[in-house]
């Protein structure tokens, strides 16, 4: 049997009694944390994240300073734009991994979106950023551009 080095504590987390709170990194959203934040000494963070009523996100592009971040929908659904990627819908059972510095944004989503998001480290930075740069599709030409040129 493999020796394992204690480095962290239990923790469990029920739905019974759980709170959610409106502090967090959107104000659209509402945070219940799940403890793996204290259980793993500030290693990593996991939070069940769901809409606030009559919210709507601002699509303002940014990036997160993490090792690793990944989302697992557990109801409803939402639009999110990635660079190098563009838009993708995630809904209800679709898990999504972003790479580190990825520039994103949210778009829009259902009034009754629910996900679970678990960062690392759990103590990471988020900046604003400028939107990226769009590749245009073969045959397409940006308004006011000229044939050819």
């Amino acid at each position: 049997m493999r020796k394992v080095k204690k480095t962290s504590g239990f923790a469990v987390s029920h739905r019974a009694g759980a709170k959610f709170v409106r502090r967090g990194l959107r104000a659209y959203f509402e945070y219940r944390d799940l403890g793996i934040r204290r259980a793993t000494r500030g290693k990593v963070v996991a939070h069940v994240i769901r809409a606030r009523r009559g919210k709507a996100p601002h699509g303002q592009w940014h990036r997160h300073d993490c090792e690793v971040q990944f989302v697992y929908v557990l109801k409803g659904w939402a639009v999110f734009e990635y660079e190098g990627v563009g838009e993708v819908r995630m809904k209800a059972g679709t898990c999504f991994y972003q790479p580190p510095g990825i520039r994103h944004r949210e778009i829009r989503h259902s009034q009754d979106l629910q996900m679970i998001e678990v960062v690392a480290p759990a103590d990471f930075r988020t900046a604003e950023a400028a939107a990226p740069a769009r590749k245009l599709r073969r045959g397409y030409r940006a308004p006011g551009a000229r044939a050819g040129g």
